[in-house]
């Protein structure tokens, strides 16, 4: 925490004992147990992904409103045994980012079992975001079948959508089809239809496109609802990156920091799954505006909570190894102290000129 505003909170223990004073996030970034053994804790396979994931899904799932963005780190296995139980608890796949480590990520990393398959040097980063559900007698609707329901129990003709909307005929075409050219429509449009309804329509004992049964939906509440999504052209969901090799890679702890590193010298790292803040940055600015509350409840070394520091978001992070919990503290301190109203320019300058051009792309 610094400034007159609160910019992080650290959690130093069992972010299961953290989740119920954090505000509800925009943003999930989740880099927890991969099933390889690389922290105190984490499984030695997929088995038992599921359950060791399920409490903190069920906390995620809870919390968050329809639009909350999540990103989930891990191996390819791993990713795709968790993903039926994030897609049961109501979280919807939205696409996969690949970090692409490069073949030096191999060198001197051959044994009887590597050789015999395609060297591994890829991680992957899922993002789904928390799905659009409500509950209409007895049945689950999404938001283009709601919206439409909504207006027909007005009794009103689907046409006079497009009077309420002051539009020609987008509202029928776009907002209320039931067919796949179905656009998530703007906040003011959606306030605009439950006006009207109010004013035209059947009385129906209940406010026209309520979430909550209670008030109609406003424009701000409703377009907080849509996925945040700021794009950068020509980045695409394979990122070439080397691992950390550089000063940003946190060595010589000289601390046993997992199961599977038995002698460790000033030259090991410190921890062995510490992302690239670069990496990290991409994925905050993608999926949150300025101001957003971001969660990293696996935090390690805090690379997820430094990167929404850094960009103007406010972090809310947990480690429950209190080495770690430290060194994560340092870092977000030092990010609050250094934060640039202009990094997210910087950022952006940085990310398109980290990718090639389509023209050096096609002639690669």
């Amino acid at each position: 925490m610094t400034g007159t505003a609160q910019v992080y909170a650290l959690h130093k223990g069992d972010v299961r004992e953290a989740y119920a004073t954090w505000p509800s996030p925009s943003c999930i970034i989740s880099d927890g147990a991969y099933g390889v053994r690389g922290f105190h804790g984490d499984t030695t396979d997929e088995d038992g992904l599921v359950e060791w994931y399920r409490p903190h899904i069920e906390q995620w799932t809870a919390v968050s409103e329809p639009g909350t963005a999540l990103w989930f780190w891990g191996t390819e296995v791993g990713w795709a045994t968790v993903h039926p139980e994030l897609k049961r608890q109501g979280w919807e796949y939205i696409q996969t980012v690949i970090w692409d480590k490069g073949i030096s990520h191999i060198a001197g990393n051959v044994n009887g079992k590597t050789i015999r398959q395609f060297p591994v040097v890829t991680e992957v980063c899922a993002l789904y975001q928390r799905k659009f559900e409500v509950e209409v007698d007895g049945k689950r609707l999404d938001a283009q079948a709601w919206l439409r329901h909504e207006w027909q129990r007005s009794g009103l003709p689907l046409y006079l959508a497009n009077e309420a909307c002051g539009v020609k005929n987008a509202a029928t075409r776009k907002y209320l089809t039931a067919d796949w050219l179905w656009y998530w429509p703007p906040g003011h449009a959606v306030e605009a239809m439950a006006e009207y309804c109010t004013q035209h329509g059947f009385e129906s004992g209940r406010p026209y496109f309520s979430i909550d049964s209670l008030t109609s939906v406003t424009a701000e509440r409703w377009d907080r609802m849509r996925h945040r999504w700021n794009h950068v052209h020509g980045l695409t969901n394979v990122w070439s990156r080397p691992p950390l090799h550089d000063s940003e890679r946190m060595k010589g702890s000289l601390r046993r920091s997992a199961p599977r590193v038995y002698r460790p010298t000033k030259a090991s790292t410190t921890h062995l799954n510490q992302k690239p803040l670069e990496l990290m940055e991409r994925l905050v600015h993608a999926a949150t505006n300025p101001g957003d509350v971001v969660w990293e409840p696996f935090g390690g070394l805090g690379t997820g909570a430094v990167a929404a520091v850094a960009t103007g978001r406010q972090a809310y992070v947990a480690e429950i190894d209190p080495y770690f919990a430290e060194l994560a503290a340092e870092r977000l301190l030092m990010a609050a102290n250094t934060s640039d109203p202009t990094h997210e320019e910087d950022l952006l300058t940085q990310i398109a000129s980290s990718r090639p051009s389509i023209r050096e792309a096609r002639h690669a």
